[in-house]
């Protein structure tokens, strides 16, 4: 990637940070008096991402491998994987941020059909993996809770499962038959978006065909590195509860690790709701709130959860917009493609 869009990626991350701290109503020495009441706790939260982003990594390296000889060191993939989730973080959309910045990355290694198609399927296994954990979850909490069911819970519950089987049904179909052209082909009915797109969609309709096959490949073809893609995100959904069991033994030891896994179901579910919202302003802490009292535990347990997780997320964001900068030395002709 040319350092002019090394730099303005950086650029757009640091200002959505410094706008994000301006607005906060955040209380700073409120906000050191916590992470001191934390502890050792906080830098375990902080260590534990580094092993769900090398699982995270190791997802994405599935599919680009495909069970080929490595073409992308692990290490770089790792890079990309922290500052690709960074700039998530801190753009409107989610994916606008990130995935650009992942595909310019990888085209020198793999190409830009191959390094798109690879980031369109990593997003893609990403997002499913979500639609399965909350499933696991709904099943879950039937298992744990399901006997003094009320009648407005029940109604929630079917909801979120009609919601998780759409979800599910619709990237299955796109697993078969490709999704690049489908997605481009709803966003060209945006205003202002249609007569670009429809340009861009002529003069690259091969090059989008090629990705889309590249996709309906892997999922027809090569099942195994599928599923073991999907099982390794499913696993980072699990082991990230523990994040949230960390930060409530700081408060209370009643509280089991499947339930964490409830909370964080409940929580992830209402922020990607407001996936508009850069870092999901608001929504992250009202969901954890929320959660936490339908466990019966106190609303001000999942008050202090969202502001230690919004802490970590702060800390990792500022790695993953340093990593954009550093260990970018230039693709060497061997490595290429």
């Amino acid at each position: 990637m040319k350092p002019l869009y090394r730099n303005l990626f950086l650029a757009i991350g640091v200002v959505a940070i410094v706008i994000m701290l301006c607005t906060s109503d955040i209380s700073y020495p409120e906000l050191w008096a916590n992470v001191r009441r934390a502890g050792y706790w906080f830098p375990a939260v902080i260590f534990l991402w580094v092993f769900l982003y090398l699982a995270n990594a190791l997802a994405w390296s599935l599919i680009i491998n495909d069970g080929e000889r490595p073409k992308v060191p692990f290490w770089r993939i790792y890079k990309y994987t922290i500052s690709g989730y960074a700039l998530n973080y801190v753009t409107p959309v989610g994916l606008l941020g990130g995935e650009p910045y992942r595909i310019m990355e990888l085209t020198p290694y793999v190409g830009a059909s191959k390094a798109t198609s690879s980031v369109i399927l990593y997003a893609m296994i990403h997002i499913f993996s979500h639609f399965c954990f909350w499933s696991f979850s709904i099943l879950l909490y039937l298992l744990l809770y399901g006997t003094g069911l009320s009648v407005g819970m029940a109604l929630f519950l079917a909801i979120c499962a009609a919601f998780c089987a759409t979800g599910i049904y619709f990237f299955f179909k796109g697993y078969k038959n490709g999704l690049a052209m489908k997605v481009l082909r709803v966003l060209a009915h945006i205003p202002g978006l249609k007569s670009r797109l429809h340009r861009f969609m002529e003069t690259r309709e091969e090059s989008i065909k090629r990705v889309d096959a590249q996709i309906a490949a892997l999922h027809s073809q090569r099942k195994s590195t599928f599923y073991l893609s999907l099982f390794t995100e499913f696993s980072v959904r699990l082991a990230g509860c523990l994040e949230i069991q960390f930060i409530l033994l700081i408060l209370t030891d009643h509280v089991s690790f499947w339930d964490c896994v409830l909370i964080q179901a409940f929580t992830s579910l209402s922020s990607n709701l407001f996936f508009f919202v850069p870092m999901g302003m608001g929504a992250r802490e009202g969901g954890f709130a929320l959660a936490v009292g339908g466990l019966s535990l106190a609303g001000a347990y999942g008050v202090y959860t969202g502001l230690i997780v919004r802490l970590r997320e702060l800390i990792w964001i500022a790695i993953g917009l340093l990593l954009i900068k550093l260990g970018n030395r230039p693709v060497v002709p061997s490595e290429k493609k």
